[in-house]
C-alpha cells in the first residue's frame, strides 16, 4: 500500500475527547488503528491514541477510494481520518467516546505495521520481558499511558509549587568527583585525564549545599541520580528526584515546605485532601512500635514486648534470651485463626528464619482454650499476663519472637506486613507520615566502625554533640524521611555549617583530616567563607509517582525502565565498545580466569 501524505490536512481534535456536543462538526482524528472491524458493507475502526478510543466508521456512502483504504488496514496502521461526527446506532458505554462515531469523508494511511509481537491491549498477560524488549509498543497501552502522562501533571504541579515559594530551579553537574555516599558510584573514565574517572551523581548533595553558600537561600531541581545497587521493585539505578535545600532555616521550616508541597500536589492530581500536620514518629517509637523505619500505618498490628512477663518464666528460649540481654515480642493478628492454621503458621515460621530468627512462637485461638506451641512451660497467671498485655481474643492468632533486639523487631516488621497483606486488612488510603531523629551512627559489624546512617554534613541534635566521640550510640541527628504506605518517599537533614563540629564529626567517623580533605575539599574549604545555616531534602519522584498511579512497580511509571540486573532489554545496554574508544580511554578489559 502507497503511503498518503498529510499535505494541508491537520489534527483539530485528540480522538478521545469527542463527546455527544461534537455531534455535527467535522473533525480530523489521528491515531493507530486499534481494530478493523470488516462487516461487508460496512466497516469500523477503532482509533486510539493517547487520550482514548473513537470510533470510524464506513459504509454504502462513503466513497470507494475511501471505502478500500478502510478494508485493507490492519491494527497498529497510523492513518488520519476526516468526517462527521454523528450519533452511534449501538451505543458503547464501556467508553467515553461509546455514544458517537466518525462518518469518514477522507482517510490517508500514513504508516504501515507489520503484525506487532504482542496485541496492544489495556490489560494483558504477555510476559514482562517481551513487553519491555518492544517498550515503544507497550507504551501504546492505556495504562501506562496514563501513568506517563501523570507523571508530566506531577512534575508541572511540583515545579509550580516551587517556584510559588520562592525556590529557583538549578541544574548540577552529572558528571562529578567521585565521593562516599552509600552506594557503589557509576563511574564515567576521562579519555583527556588519563586514569581518571567522573562519576554519576547518586544525589547533587554537595552542590546544593554550595548553591547555599553562593547566596541562592532557596533551590530545587528534578535532578537525575544513579547508583550501582541491586534492584528491587520499588528502586532502578538512574532515577529522579525532586532535590530542595533552603536557607536559614530550622527542621520544622523544611518540613512545613514538604506538607505544603503534598497537600497541593495530591489535592490537584488525584483530588485527594491530605490533612496537615502529618503525624510524627521518632524513628526510635517507630522501630519499637513497627519494627521498621518507614511503617506502615494504614492498619494496626502494632509489637507489643513481653520481656517483662517472660524473663523468669519456665519456657527456656524466652527467659534465657532476657536474661542474656535479648528481648522476647509479638504482634497480635486479629481474627487471623480461620486463615492462619498450623501448617500456614509454619510457614511463617520458614519466613521468619530467612529473615535471621531461630524460630517462632505462637497462639492460636480457635477454641474456647487457645492453642499455645509454649502453654505448659507457663504458669496461669503467666499466661494470663501475656493474654492480656498482647491483647489477644479468640479468633486471633499471636507470634512471638525471641532474640537480639535488633532481629526481633526486623522479623516482627516483616511478618507485620505478610499477615496484613494475607488477611486483606490494608486501606486504600495514603498515610504519610514523618520519622525523625534517626540515629546519626549504625555499627558496621564488618568493619568494627560507626558509620554515617544518612550522610556525614547531617547536623546532630544539639544535646547528643557531648556524645560524639564517648558514646556514638546515643548521638541523633536532625534528619528526617517522609514516608508513604510504608515506603521512603524522601530523606533529610538540617546540616552542619560549623566547620569545627564538621571536622569533629570527620574524626567521629574515622576519617583523618587528610582523607576528609580528599573527599569532601573543595564543600569543607568553602564553610571558611560565610556558610548560612540550611537544610532539605529529596523526594523520590519516581516513588511517588508510583503510589499515586497505584501501581505496583516503578517499571510501570517510567518510559524507558532497567531490569533487575539493571539492562535495558530494547537497546541493549550496557553493550560493549570498540577498542578504538578503549584505547581512547586508556582501558583494557581483562577476564578473570577460572
Amino acid at each position: 500500500m502507497k503511503l498518503d501524505r498529510m499535505n494541508s490536512l491537520k489534527r483539530t481534535h485528540y480522538c478521545g475527547v469527542l463527546r455527544d456536543g461534537d455531534i455535527g462538526k467535522t473533525v480530523t482524528v489521528c491515531g493507530w488503528v486499534q481494530r478493523q472491524r470488516d462487516l461487508g458493507a460496512l466497516i469500523f475502526i477503532d482509533l486510539r491514541d493517547r487520550t482514548g478510543i473513537v470510533q470510524l466508521a464506513f459504509d454504502d456512502t462513503t466513497e470507494k477510494e475511501i471505502f478500500d483504504k478502510a478494508f485493507a488496514v490492519r491494527s497498529e496502521y497510523v492513518v488520519m481520518a476526516s468526517g462527521l461526527v454523528r450519533a452511534r446506532s449501538s451505543v458503547n458505554n464501556d467508553i467515553p467516546t461509546g455514544h458517537i462515531e466518525i462518518e469518514v469523508t477522507d482517510l490517508r494511511v500514513l504508516g504501515q505495521s507489520e503484525t506487532p509481537p504482542f496485541e496492544i491491549l489495556s490489560e494483558t498477560d504477555v510476559k514482562e520481558d517481551l513487553r519491555l524488549k518492544y517498550r515503544y509498543l507497550d507504551l501504546r497501552r492505556a495504562p501506562l499511558q496514563k501513568n506517563i502522562m501523570m507523571r508530566h501533571k506531577i512534575t508541572k504541579v511540583t515545579r509550580d509549587y516551587f517556584d510559588e515559594n520562592g525556590f529557583i530551579e538549578i541544574e548540577t553537574p552529572t558528571l562529578i568527583k567521585s565521593t562516599p555516599e552509600g552506594a557503589r558510584d557509576y563511574l564515567v573514565p576521562s579519555r583527556i585525564h588519563k586514569g581518571s574517572f567522573f562519576a554519576l551523581p547518586q544525589s547533587p548533595q554537595l552542590y546544593k549545599q554550595l548553591l547555599m553558600l553562593s547566596g541562592f537561600d532557596r533551590y530545587m531541581q528534578l535532578a537525575r541520580c544513579y547508583r550501582d545497587e541491586d534492584l528491587r521493585a520499588d528502586r532502578q539505578p538512574e532515577f529522579t528526584q525532586i532535590d530542595l535545600e533552603m536557607s536559614f532555616v530550622e527542621m520544622e521550616d523544611v518540613l512545613s515546605i514538604g506538607e505544603g508541597f503534598v497537600k497541593r500536589l495530591f489535592k490537584e492530581v488525584l483530588d485527594v485532601d491530605i490533612t496537615t500536620p502529618l503525624p510524627r514518629l521518632t524513628y526510635t517509637e517507630a522501630m519499637e512500635n513497627y519494627g521498621s523505619d518507614k511503617p506502615d500505618t494504614r492498619f494496626d498490628m502494632n509489637i507489643t514486648d513481653v520481656s517483662d512477663i517472660v524473663e523468669n518464666c519456665g519456657f527456656g528460649v524466652f527467659a534465657d534470651t532476657v536474661k542474656n540481654g535479648g528481648t522476647v515480642r509479638a504482634i497480635t493478628a486479629k481474627n487471623a485463626a480461620d486463615v492462619y492454621t498450623r501448617k500456614e503458621i509454619d510457614k511463617l515460621t520458614e519466613e521468619a528464619k530467612g529473615i535471621g530468627a531461630k524460630g517462632l512462637a505462637f497462639i492460636r485461638w480457635v477454641e474456647d482454650v487457645p492453642t499455645c506451641s509454649f502453654s505448659k512451660f507457663m504458669t496461669e497467671d503467666e499466661m494470663a499476663a501475656i493474654i492480656e498485655k498482647t491483647g489477644a481474643e479468640k479468633g486471633d492468632v499471636v507470634l512471638f519472637c525471641a532474640d537480639r533486639k535488633k532481629t526481633v523487631l526486623s522479623v516482627l516488621g516483616a511478618l507485620r506486613l505478610t499477615v496484613a497483606k494475607r488477611l486483606d486488612i490494608i486501606p486504600d488510603t495514603f498515610n504519610f507520615l514523618w520519622i525523625t531523629e534517626f540515629p546519626f551512627f549504625e555499627y558496621n559489624e564488618e568493619t568494627g566502625n560507626w558509620d554515617a546512617m544518612h550522610h556525614p554534613f547531617t547536623s546532630p541534635l544539639d544535646e547528643c554533640v557531648q556524645y560524639l566521640e564517648s558514646a556514638p550510640e546515643k548521638v541523633f541527628a536532625k534528619a528526617y524521611d517522609l514516608v508513604l504506605n510504608g515506603i521512603e518517599l524522601s530523606s533529610g537533614s538540617i546540616r552542619i555549617t560549623d566547620p569545627e563540629l564538621q571536622k569533629q564529626m570527620f574524626t567521629a567517623l574515622g576519617l583523618s583530616d587528610e582523607e576528609a580533605h580528599q573527599k569532601f575539599g573543595f564543600l569543607t574549604d568553602a564553610f571558611r567563607f560565610g556558610a548560612p545555616p540550611h537544610g532539605g531534602m529529596g523526594i523520590g519522584l519516581d516513588r511517588l509517582v508510583m503510589l499515586m498511579c497505584g501501581a505496583d512497580n516503578l517499571r510501570d511509571v517510567i518510559a524507558f525502565p532497567k531490569v533487575s540486573n539493571s539492562s535495558e532489554l530494547m537497546s541493549g545496554a550496557p553493550g560493549n565498545v570498540d577498542e578504538v574508544q578503549l584505547t581512547d580511554l586508556s582501558i583494557a578489559i581483562t577476564k578473570n580466569e577460572e
